[in-house]
């Protein structure tokens, strides 16, 4: 029976996050209380006129198939939102696609320009998805070390990790895991090396409205150069808390849209309808809804690393986007897998280990702050008992 799977399938680790997810939801079934920080998701209700505007699509039939390219005034509303917002000029027609989600338009974009033994380099630590994406277009995941301690960034590592195999480089600021963003000045000295090397930039930008402490952000396929060289990648689930509408879209050469919409055709034909009509309303509506989130993320942040940094053996930097704080906890003495399982079985919060970010995230835990200040703060009284009695 194993001979019937492929090795490509069979190699891929599956994600950390869900496998949590899934361990503490049969923890819940048994009538366990479990703080859940481990999820990467909004704990907001979409905004209410994004609701309405699905609603009403589907009352008037808007329920079948459309365009796997997106619905024009989708595609128009979004390359308008990246001229006013990112510097982007965008060809709607042709430079544009709308995708089921940020995470297939990822899984689209590599497997359309990635052919086998390309190398692909990631900032180390990254978001889980991105060298499973890599693994299923039988590419080399390449991790560059961020930098130590501030775990920003490192352009120099980056640089020296490149050889004539390397055909692509990941970026996603603001970070998932790490919550740091990127300066212009690394985005241009980025934009440099691939420009100087012939490279292509993957830019996943899906946290780019979640930033604090005045934190800008840059797109950099708007810098010079870069636009026909970068596939920037875009979503509604954490900007307007849509992650169960599965709605995103990819900005990117012709070329390489032509390419990821024969991927798409060949897999999930088209993002939904409805949802596209109420991405519009997102796009066009007033962004006070995004605006008091991220106050409220903001507000979340401040006590939950306020409450970290007073425990002993565990510490962390504020972020400055993204709403996880990636705390240090080698002085615990275990690994990040034993710290996040001691966490869920001892403190009965559910944590992600840093390892699964990879290995530069040993040593750390992801904890998400899209949740309650009372439920932070039950996790964090909870996380300081069972560390002091693990002391004892």
């Amino acid at each position: 029976m194993e001979t019937w799977i492929s090795e490509r399938t069979k190699n891929i680790v599956p994600s950390a996050s869900v496998s949590i997810a899934d361990k503490i939801r049969q923890m819940k079934r048994k009538g366990l209380d479990i703080v859940e920080l481990q999820t990467g998701e909004p704990d907001f209700a979409t905004p209410e006129h994004i609701v309405k505007a699905a609603y009403k699509a589907m009352q008037q039939g808007y329920t079948h198939y459309v365009s796997s390219r997106g619905v024009p005034e989708l595609r128009e509303a979004i390359a308008e939102k990246l001229w006013s917002e990112n510097n982007i000029k965008a060809d709607p027609e042709r430079e544009i696609l709308v995708t089921p989600g940020a995470i297939h338009a990822v899984f689209a974009a590599v497997q359309a320009v990635i052919n086998a033994g390309n190398e692909v380099i990631i900032p180390d630590p990254c978001w889980v998805a991105y060298p499973g994406c890599i693994a299923l277009s039988d590419g080399i995941v390449v991790m560059a070390p961020c930098q130590k301690g501030s775990l920003e960034i490192d352009v120099e590592r980056l640089r020296e990790a490149i050889t004539p195999k390397t055909k692509l480089l990941i970026l996603n600021y603001p970070s998932n895991p790490t919550g740091t963003t990127a300066t212009l000045d690394q985005l241009e000295r980025i934009a440099h090396i691939a420009i100087e090397h012939n490279l292509l930039v993957l830019s996943d930008e899906v946290y780019e409205k979640i930033l604090y402490d005045g934190k800008k952000h840059y797109s950099i396929a708007s810098l010079e150069g870069m636009k026909g060289r970068t596939i920037t990648i875009n979503g509604f689930s954490k900007t307007y808390a849509m992650t169960g509408w599965r709605i995103g879209y990819v900005h990117a050469s012709m070329e390489i849209i032509d390419q990821m919409l024969k991927v798409q055709q060949y897999s999930v034909t088209c993002a939904n309808a409805f949802v596209q009509k109420a991405a519009i309303a997102a796009l066009k509506g007033s962004q006070e809804c995004v605006q008091g989130m991220v106050r409220e993320y903001d507000r979340r942040r401040q006590v939950i690393v306020a409450g970290l940094n007073t425990m002993s053996r565990i510490s962390c930097s504020p972020p400055h986007g993204t709403f996880y704080v990636f705390a240090d906890i080698s002085q615990l003495g275990l690994s990040s897998v034993e710290a996040a399982e001691f966490l869920l079985n001892t403190a009965k919060v559910g944590v992600v280990p840093g390892s699964a970010y990879g290995p530069s995230g040993e040593g750390y835990v992801r904890l998400s702050f899209a949740n309650s200040v009372e439920n932070i703060e039950k996790a964090l009284y909870q996380i300081k008992e069972a560390i002091i009695v693990r002391g004892t």
